[in-house]
């Protein structure tokens, strides 16, 4: 995938030696870190980065014409007078007696791509296409929600299962079974009304939009499928070896810690893999949380971006078949590849340890 546009093109003097650059050269000259050819191997001259837009600080409008008809002679002249220019400019403008040399660029490779640290994909002249900053806040983000969820759904699980008389769990089955049905959006609207300005005001920070309030918000819209799958679970275990344990001497307590537990375990795996499921998939709620910083995160106390939130938010911007375009379908692709590769995982898991019980 090239750093550029498709249709741009990327032009020197003809006097200029150099003939290619990689994306990681021209995003240093992009930044200013490069601002002499000889560091890309061309003369010990300065770098004239000349853009498109930049053409009217040489010509005037009656000099580019009234339907931009003089544009690509206008381009001829600024790279033949300009020996040092790096030239971008759309390749409708391309005069066919153009006098410079077209410069090839290198692709995005993967690793950069999935290492890259910078998320920027409609900055010019060059995008920067670094996912790692999304997976890294996707991951905190998800596994945040699970920390949360896991313990809190498990514990509500057991006290509905084997705790709560029928009465109880008439009540709480519907209303759990209630949470689940609510909009995304509603939990999220509730994280930047409470959660939000909770944390802004507990952690003394500036802002309240962190990996925390996403983790949160996506730990209470998993409690009710994780809470619903280990109940049932739970449920299925046989009486009588329940009464056995208790016969034996066990409590209630080491009964449901050695008997029912171990026996619903299937069930309690499938719980989180819903879960985390729902944590990686989710996607307006965490838009509104996690500030959407494209930036690696040092903690939980800072804003992040998650790949849904990234999807969602920049899709309609991007145009069909474009660089941007194709980076976001790469992207869906990521966030199925670490949904099933944590699923995998937890059955392997799970089933390592029915096969030690």
């Amino acid at each position: 995938m090239s750093p550029v546009e498709e249709g741009t093109a990327i032009a020197v003097n003809k006097q200029n030696p150099v003939k290619e650059l990689s994306a990681s050269q021209l995003k240093e000259i992009s930044d200013q870190n490069i601002t002499n050819w000889q560091q890309v191997g061309g003369p010990n001259a300065p770098i004239k980065l000349f853009r498109i837009d930049d053409i009217t600080e040489y010509y005037s409008e009656e000099e580019l014409g009234a339907d931009f008809e003089f544009v690509p002679q206008r381009i001829n002249e600024i790279v033949t007078k300009n020996p040092n220019i790096l030239a971008f400019f759309p390749e409708e403008f391309l005069a066919k007696d153009f006098p410079g040399r077209q410069i090839f660029l290198d692709n995005i490779s993967v690793a950069d791509f999935l290492g890259g640290r910078e998320w920027y994909p409609t900055i010019t002249p060059a995008v920067r296409m670094g996912v790692l900053p999304l997976i890294l806040g996707t991951l905190w983000v998800s596994f945040g929600a699970i920390l949360l969820a896991l313990p809190l759904g498990l514990a509500t699980a057991v006290y509905m299962a084997e705790i709560a008389d029928s009465r109880v769990r008439n009540i709480l089955k519907p209303v759990i079974e209630l949470l689940a049905g609510i909009p995304s959006v509603v939990y999220g609207f509730f994280g930047l009304v409470v959660v939000v300005p909770l944390i802004q005001d507990i952690f003394g920070l500036p802002v309240g939009e962190t990996a925390l309030a996403g983790s949160i918000i996506l730990g209470i819209m998993a409690l009710p499928t994780i809470i619903s799958v280990s109940e049932d679970a739970m449920r299925t275990t046989p009486r009588a070896m329940k009464e056995a344990s208790l016969a034996l001497g066990a409590s209630k307590w080491q009964t449901i810690y050695k008997v029912v537990i171990p026996y619903s375990i299937s069930g309690i795996s499938t719980a989180a893999i819903l879960g985390i499921g729902r944590a990686i998939g989710e996607t307006m709620a965490v838009l509104m949380v996690t500030g959407n910083a494209s930036v690696i995160p040092d903690s939980f106390l800072e804003p992040v971006r998650t790949i849904p939130a990234t999807i969602a938010a920049e899709l309609g911007e991007a145009p069909q078949g474009g660089i941007h375009y194709k980076a976001l379908f790469a992207l869906g692709c990521i966030l199925f590849l670490l949904t099933l590769i944590i699923n995998v995982t937890v059955d392997l898991v799970s089933a390592k340890k029915r096969e030690n019980r």
